[in-house]
């Protein structure tokens, strides 16, 4: 009889990604609603249907599934292979394809509502800030770092410092609007003047680095 692989089973097991996907759900929801410090693991638990001890098998602790929290939204909008150089794809569409998946991230409710939380929280809690830049924009920035590293070895674009480059491309992206959203003193893009506003950032970025 030929060998068949066994399924693994014990502490070695897969965990169950439906129920982490919902402690997940349930961190971001709490979290943004009822802030960092109000949200208990207990809390969580009750929020995703689960129990404690199956939220503690996940995440050892409320600082990591914060971390994890964040991390999964971000990948949600920016999944780590949109950092990729595909080959025989033009390296336009592929900022395009960043520039869309950003612009739409920073700009949502839930962004711009953890923002703020940070934003509030950080002088009290610096260590908070740390978890959350991390998290979110250090994991987005070594991402793009490491693309226009393979861009600028492909000799499309000349980038001879590609994490300058990278942190110039969210900032422009980001521009006055998603500062104004963070106020609450402006309204977001209409779907047609995103669209404009990506494009020109990513043709401007283009330009800057064409060799």
């Amino acid at each position: 009889m030929p060998n068949s692989p066994s399924v693994p089973n014990g502490p070695g097991r897969p965990k169950d990604l439906a129920k982490r996907q919902a402690i997940l759900d349930a961190a971001k929801t709490l979290f943004l609603t009822k802030g960092y410090a109000n949200t208990s693991m207990d809390a969580v638990a009750a929020e995703a249907g689960v129990s404690k001890l199956t939220v503690y098998s996940h995440f050892n602790d409320k600082e990591t599934l914060f971390s994890a929290a964040v991390v999964a939204k971000c990948e949600e909008q920016l999944p780590p292979l949109v950092f990729e150089l595909p080959q025989g794809v033009a390296v336009q569409t592929v900022l395009l394809n960043i520039a869309r998946g950003f612009h739409h991230l920073i700009n949502s409710d839930e962004s711009v509502n953890l923002h703020r939380l940070i934003m509030a929280l950080g002088s009290q809690d610096p260590k908070l800030s740390l978890i959350f830049f991390e998290a979110g924009p250090q994991r987005m920035l070594q991402g793009m770092e490491r693309l226009l590293s393979k861009v600028d070895q492909s000799g499309e674009l000349r980038i001879d410092k590609p994490r300058n480059a990278a942190e110039h491309f969210f900032c422009l992206l980001k521009g006055a609007a998603n500062f104004r959203l963070l106020f609450g003193c402006g309204e977001p893009l209409t779907e047609e003047a995103a669209e404009s506003h990506v494009r020109e950032v990513v043709e401007l970025f283009m330009r800057a680095y064409r060799p």
